[in-house]
C-alpha cells in the first residue's frame, strides 16, 4: 500500500453531499480530495441530447446505476430468515459515478414538516404514549424546522427550485402548502406549467375541500443563474428525468449547480474510479487518521486526512462505518448499540384512473410535474382513534410515457396479442395517474448490520437490510388510499387500478430509491450515531452525511432535507470544528 501526501479534508463520494461540502471547504481555505466510486460524469459528454434519451440503455438496463457485481447488499425481511444477495436493483436504485443518485434523481424537492422533527414529543403530547406502535424506535431528530430553515433555503436557491410558497414568514399564502412550516422567502422560480390531469385534479381536490399546491420541482419553469453563477435552462418536459441525466441542463444535479465551479477550484481534488475500502482509525479509535482505496487497477493507497467526511449513498454510509469500526453496531435482540439502527423506506400506493372523455399527453412530463395535497400527510390531520401515526402526501404527477415502460392497460385486458395490442392504442393518452408517498416509521427489527456469509469482490462483507412494513404503515396507507378513491371518482374516470399496499416488502418491483437510517442523528450517544451537527459521537472528526441521518423517514422525498443538512453541518464545521480541530461538538 501506497501513502499519499496528507490532505486536509477527505470526502468519500462525491454526490450531492460531497460536491456542497467539497466547496463549503475549498472557500475555507482547506486542501480537499473526493474519493468517488464510480466514473466522472458530465452533461456534455454523457448526457449530450443525440444519446440522453435512450430509454433501452438508461431505464431499462440501468445505465447509471451501481453494478450488483462491483457492490450489493443482502436482504430478509426478518431476523428468522436468511439473508440473499439482490442480483438485480429492483425496489431502489443506488446511483453510480459522479453526481450519484442526484443525476438520475425525479427531482421532488421537499421540506419536512416541523412536526417531522419532533414526532416523538410532538404526537406523545398531543395523544399520549399508545398512540405508537408496538416495538417502534421512534426518536426525535435532535434538530428543529427553524434551526433548519435557512439551510433549506440555501439549497432551494443553489438548485433554482421551482414552486409556489404557502407559508411565508407566518402568512398563509394562496395557492400554496398551508401545511408547510414558514419560509423566508419565496421559491427562486414559479411553479412549472401543469397539463390536463394536473388540472383535473386540482379541481377534483378543491372541491373534496383538501388544499392542492404545486410539487416543489428541481425540473426549471424558467432559466434560472444560482448564487455560484451557474445557469440552468428551462424544462423541455420531454418525460426523461427519473433514471436519466438531463440533456438540456434543466434539471439540478451536482453537475448543474456546483460542481462547475468546485472543479475549478484549485483547492479541491476528484479522483473517479477508485474505491474506499475502510477508515483508518487511530489505536485508541478516537480519531480517524484518513482512508484506504482501491483504484481501477487494484492498487491500494493510502489518504492521510485530518477531517474525514462519509458522503456515500445512504446504505454504503453506514457499510463503511461498521466495517471500519466507527461506533458500536445495532443489536435488535438487545436494542443496545447505534450503527444501523432504525432503517426505514417509503410507503406508497397509488391509482390508475381510465378516462372515456379525456386526453392526456403523458408523453410531455416531467420528474416532479404535479400537483399535490398534504392534508393527510405527517400530522396534518387528527390521528385520534386512527390506530396509527405517520401519514402521506398525495399527488398527481405527469412525468413520462416512454414506449417501452409505459403501457396503461384496464384491468381484464390479455397479456399479448390483438386485444392487448388494441388496448395500449385505446388508453395510452386516456390514462393518468394519483399517487401516495407514505412514512414509515423506525422499528426495533428494521436495520442494517454486516452479513455474516457474503462479501464483496474486495472481501468486505456485504451490508444486510432486514426490513418490512408493519402494521401501523399498512393502516396509514390503506386510509390514505381510501382518501385518493373519491379523487379519482371527482377527475371523471370510468374505471381505476388501486394498487394498494400488500404483502411483505419485496426487492423486486421499483418502489422508492429513498433508503434512510442506519447512522441517525440526536442528542444522545446511546440512541444515536450521530450528533445533530452529523459529527461521530465516538470519533470526532468524521461527520456522515445524507439520509443515513434520519431517525425515520417522512412522507417526503429525502433530497431537500439531505442538501438542507449538508449545508446545515458545512457551517458548523467551518465556524465551530476548525476552531477546535477534534473536538466534539456536542458534549455528550
Amino acid at each position: 500500500m501506497r501513502r499519499l501526501p496528507a490532505k486536509d479534508v477527505v470526502i468519500i463520494g462525491l454526490g450531492w453531499t460531497g460536491a456542497i461540502l467539497g466547496h463549503e471547504l475549498v472557500k475555507a481555505g482547506m486542501q480537499v480530495v473526493a474519493i468517488e466510486r464510480g466514473p466522472w460524469r458530465d452533461t456534455a459528454t454523457d448526457f449530450n441530447i443525440g444519446t440522453a434519451p435512450d430509454e433501452l440503455r438508461y431505464h431499462i438496463r440501468g445505465e447509471l446505476f451501481q453494478r450488483t457485481s462491483q457492490d450489493t447488499v443482502t436482504a430478509r425481511n426478518n431476523l428468522s430468515q436468511t439473508a440473499l444477495p439482490i442480483r438485480r436493483w429492483g425496489s431502489f436504485l443506488p446511483g453510480n459515478g459522479v453526481g450519484g443518485a442526484g443525476v438520475h434523481w425525479n427531482g421532488h424537492t421537499w421540506r419536512f414538516l416541523p412536526s417531522d422533527f419532533n414526532i416523538r414529543s410532538h404526537y406523545r403530547e398531543r395523544y399520549g404514549e399508545g398512540i405508537f406502535p408496538e416495538n417502534h424506535s421512534i426518536q426525535d431528530w435532535g434538530i428543529s424546522y427553524d434551526e433548519l430553515e435557512p439551510y433549506y433555503d440555501r439549497f432551494e436557491y443553489l438548485c433554482g427550485i421551482s414552486g409556489k410558497a404557502g407559508n411565508l414568514r407566518g402568512e398563509i399564502q394562496p395557492g400554496g402548502n398551508p401545511f408547510e412550516g414558514q419560509r423566508s422567502r419565496p421559491y427562486p422560480t414559479r411553479a412549472m406549467d401543469m397539463s390536463h390531469a394536473q388540472n383535473l385534479f386540482t379541481r377534483a381536490t378543491t372541491e373534496l375541500g383538501m388544499h392542492p399546491f404545486p410539487l416543489p420541482s428541481a425540473n426549471m419553469s424558467e432559466p434560472y443563474t444560482n448564487p455560484l453563477g451557474v445557469t440552468l435552462a428551462p424544462c423541455t418536459y420531454c418525460g426523461f428525468c427519473e433514471r436519466f441525466g438531463c440533456a438540456n441542463y434543466s434539471k439540478s444535479s451536482p453537475q448543474t449547480t456546483v460542481l462547475p465551479v468546485l472543479m475549478r477550484h484549485p483547492g479541491f481534488e476528484a479522483r473517479t474510479e477508485c474505491e474506499v475500502v475502510r477508515v483508518l482509525l487511530s489505536p485508541d479509535r478516537k480519531r480517524a487518521t484518513g482512508v484506504v482505496y482501491v483504484d481501477a487497477q487494484g492498487q491500494e493507497w493510502e489518504q492521510p486526512a485530518e477531517l474525514v467526511l462519509l458522503c456515500a449513498y445512504q446504505l454504503w454510509n453506514v457499510r463503511m462505518m461498521l466495517y471500519s469500526g466507527i461506533g458500536q453496531p445495532y443489536d435488535p435482540n438487545t436494542g443496545e448499540g447505534v450503527v444501523g439502527k432504525n432503517y426505514a423506506y417509503q410507503c406508497n400506493t397509488s391509482i390508475n384512473g381510465f378516462f372515456d372523455d379525456q386526453i392526456f399527453n403523458q408523453w410531455a412530463g416531467a420528474g416532479a410535474l404535479g400537483m399535490t395535497c398534504d392534508d393527510y400527510n405527517g400530522d396534518d390531520f387528527d390521528h385520534t382513534g386512527l390506530n396509527f401515526v405517520g401519514g402521506a402526501n398525495i399527488n398527481c404527477t405527469t412525468t413520462n410515457a416512454r414506449p417501452i415502460s409505459a403501457r396503461p392497460i384496464p384491468p381484464g385486458t390479455p397479456r399479448w396479442g390483438k386485444a392487448w395490442k388494441k388496448a395500449t392504442a385505446d388508453n395510452y393518452l386516456r390514462v393518468c395517474n394519483v399517487g401516495s408517498q407514505g412514512s414509515v416509521m423506525s422499528y426495533r427489527d428494521a436495520y442494517l448490520d454486516l452479513d455474516p456469509t457474503y462479501k464483496d469482490r474486495l472481501g468486505r462483507p456485504l451490508l444486510r437490510m432486514t426490513f418490512d412494513y408493519h402494521d401501523n404503515e399498512r393502516r396509514m396507507s390503506d386510509y390514505v388510499t381510501d382518501k385518493m378513491e373519491p379523487i379519482m371518482r371527482a377527475m371523471g374516470a370510468k374505471q381505476s387500478i388501486v394498487n394498494r399496499r400488500r404483502g411483505p416488502w419485496s426487492v423486486v418491483p421499483y418502489q422508492t430509491t429513498h433508503n434512510t437510517g442506519g447512522a441517525i442523528m440526536g442528542d444522545n450517544p446511546r440512541t444515536s450515531a450521530i450528533n445533530k451537527y452529523l459529527q461521530s459521537w465516538d470519533v470526532p472528526n468524521v461527520f456522515v452525511f445524507g439520509a443515513s441521518a434520519f431517525p425515520q423517514n417522512a412522507g417526503y422525498n429525502p433530497t431537500g432535507t439531505v442538501g438542507a443538512l449538508a449545508y446545515w453541518a458545512a457551517d458548523a464545521i467551518r465556524d465551530q470544528y476548525l476552531k477546535n480541530p477534534g473536538q466534539p461538538l456536542v458534549q455528550a
